[in-house]
């Protein structure tokens, strides 16, 4: 059997916006592919890059264990990975480059890979595997082993002998997801993840994902890899996971790394009992919709199986904006979900999205009104990003400016011509953390009144000091470039 040298190419310290949060979190979707191709019984090494800062680092490893493959296999349940940042596109090339300079062929699968094959192909990459990648690389190292043709391999992508680009059709997604084993934990050295939590944060995460893919068809959302239908598993199976990771390794939270989770009906109550009954004891954070947390009772079955914070995609305060996007949600259920969750104890944060195209600078003071009325707990910002595969992408890529890729996920550079300039965008995202922060430090103080010895409360307190001034800085640079635009 062939030997495989698995790793990815996700480098958290490569994304200095991420590894200041000191959140990190190892590849999951790349552990499922060990599991597999080691219950298969290829011989299987892996090289984690999430913690590490320098892809030729590889090298050592690939000496060491003489693969006849490096599969670069990333982790399709991270977002991070599907924003095809520059910077680790980079550091596939390199880490490939090592493993031809060492006579192994090289195979990958990611969004990146997917979206841009030709590119990879012509960087030391022998094959690229499109979308979902499990079972199309268990048949291809299955028939690099035996030798046997390659050329009905659905959803692959290579060059023949004349150096042409055969695509092959798309395979379809898996649908039983509980036939996959376990992801192989065993691989990762989780004590230098535990140590990195535990001293941010004083409580170690992992994650885990429950579904696959996500039906709703919000247009700038790229689905390279799973795409829009929904399999899920069933709840027993994920218990089976979660219990063997509070046991063995401590486990104290996890980040259910669903694009949507709990979407089937009456699978977040069959979780919850299961809990109940299998004794066990975590807090966790999902992605989530508002229109799907107000069905039935299901807000009440997360917070009673321990859900700690929800994501909400809101992206607009603007109905209009809501609707260009195709997010089948109204500005009315994100000022509902909100105070329901936060009344029942539950750390809610909306993802915004500014820059979107036909937003105007009132459909902007519309979202900023949202935030500060409802207040949750946090914020996440990002302006409009085109990728390939979405309809948004179609719409605007023949006014894309020479950049189309963000070097890291804290560029936010604004990569076509939109009604305001890049640099009103990024002055934009500090200026509504700014008033966000200034609001929150503004209701801590009050509260601190009455619970003087409450550090969070000082913390956030405190930080009046520096989002006041930034505020006005920053409102005036906004202000400033309103006006030059007309």
């Amino acid at each position: 059997m062939l030997k495989i040298l698995v790793t990815n190419t996700y480098f958290y310290p490569l994304d200095t916006k991420q590894w200041h949060f000191k959140k990190p979190y190892p590849p999951l979707g790349t552990l499922q592919v060990c599991a597999q191709l080691i219950e298969k019984g290829f011989d299987v090494s892996f090289f984690d890059n999430c913690l590490n800062d320098n892809p030729k680092a590889i090298d050592k490893e690939i000496k060491r264990f003489s693969p006849d493959y490096l599969l670069i296999y990333d982790d399709g349940f991270n977002y991070l990975t599907k924003m095809c940042l520059t910077v680790m596109r980079e550091a596939a090339f390199a880490m490939a480059s090592i493993a031809k300079e060492n006579n192994a062929g090289v195979i990958i699968n990611s969004s990146d890979s997917s979206d841009r094959l030709e590119k990879y192909l012509e960087n030391n990459i022998d094959f690229v595997v499109t979308g979902e990648g499990d079972a199309t690389c268990l048949e291809l190292i299955d028939n690099l082993s035996t030798k046997t043709p390659i050329e009905n391999i659905v959803g692959l992508a290579y060059k023949n002998k004349k150096g042409e680009i055969i695509k092959t059709n798309n395979r379809p997604v898996l649908q039983v997801l509980d036939d996959l084993p376990i992801a192989a934990w065993h691989l990762v050295d989780l004590k230098k993840y535990k140590s990195i939590w535990k001293a941010n944060h004083g409580y170690f995460s992992l994650n885990i994902a429950t579904t696959r893919g996500c039906p709703y068809k919000c247009n700038w959302c790229a689905k390279p890899i799973y795409g829009n239908r929904y399999n899920s598993r069933s709840p027993e199976h994920v218990i089976q996971e979660v219990k063997m990771l509070v046991q063995d390794y401590g486990v104290q939270h996890f980040w259910m790394c669903d694009d949507i989770f709990g979407l089937k009906p009456n699978w977040v109550q069959q979780f919850d009992k299961l809990i109940k009954e299998e004794g066990i004891s975590f807090k966790y954070m999902i992605q989530s919709r508002v229109d799907l947390l107000l069905k039935e009772d299901n807000i009440d079955a997360l917070v009673s199986s321990g859900l700690e914070t929800v994501w909400l995609g809101a992206e607009s305060g603007s109905q209009h904006i809501l609707d260009a996007m195709d997010k089948g949600i109204t500005v009315e259920q994100i000022y509902e979900a909100v105070p329901k969750l936060q009344n029942k104890g539950v750390n809610v944060a909306l993802f915004l999205q500014f820059g979107y195209l036909g937003e105007t600078f009132e459909d902007i003071k519309k979202t900023i009104d949202m935030v500060l009325e409802i207040m949750p707990n946090e914020i996440g910002i990002s302006v409009s990003y085109p990728l390939p595969g979405t309809k948004f992408y179609d719409k605007v890529k023949g006014d894309l400016q020479a950049k189309a890729n963000w070097i890291d996920s804290d560029d936010l550079d604004l990569m076509f011509h939109n009604t305001y300039p890049p640099e009103f965008y990024k002055t934009l995202h500090r200026y509504v953390h700014n008033r966000h922060k200034l609001k929150r430090g503004a209701l801590s103080a009050r509260q601190l009144i009455f619970r003087p010895l409450d550090k969070k409360l000082l913390r956030q307190t405190l930080t009046v000091g520096y989002h006041l001034p930034m505020r006005v800085v920053n409102g005036r640079k906004i202000n400033k470039i309103v006006r030059r635009v007309g």
